[in-house]
């Protein structure tokens, strides 16, 4: 893996337009679920909860989004639901449905 630059215009010469392209698929998503009908989702409140994390000047930010968005979980579930991983930790005491 290159080194990656020390100076932030290097950075973002290099980065931006790929993570421009990524803002905007986000906000696409957004749009979308917006505009669906239906109840509300634990994973949706999970990946705006992150939108926090994205937005702090404090280092560390992949790590404590990806702990955000993992299964805490030790004990494995009789029955997965839809393919199995939801991608966000179920409320406490919810199995996170079949989504």
């Amino acid at each position: 893996m290159p080194a990656i630059p020390a100076d932030k215009k290097k950075i973002l010469d290099l980065y931006f337009l790929e993570h421009r392209a990524k803002v905007l698929d986000i906000a696409a998503f957004l749009d979308r679920y917006d505009r669906a009908a239906g109840e509300g989702d634990f994973r949706i409140d999970a990946f705006r909860d992150t939108l926090a994390v994205l937005l702090s000047e404090q280092p560390g930010r992949a790590g404590r989004v990806l702990e955000m968005l993992s299964d805490h979980s030790t004990e494995p579930i009789p029955v997965a639901p839809g393919k199995g991983a939801m991608g966000a930790q179920p409320p406490a005491g919810g199995s996170g449905g079949d989504a």
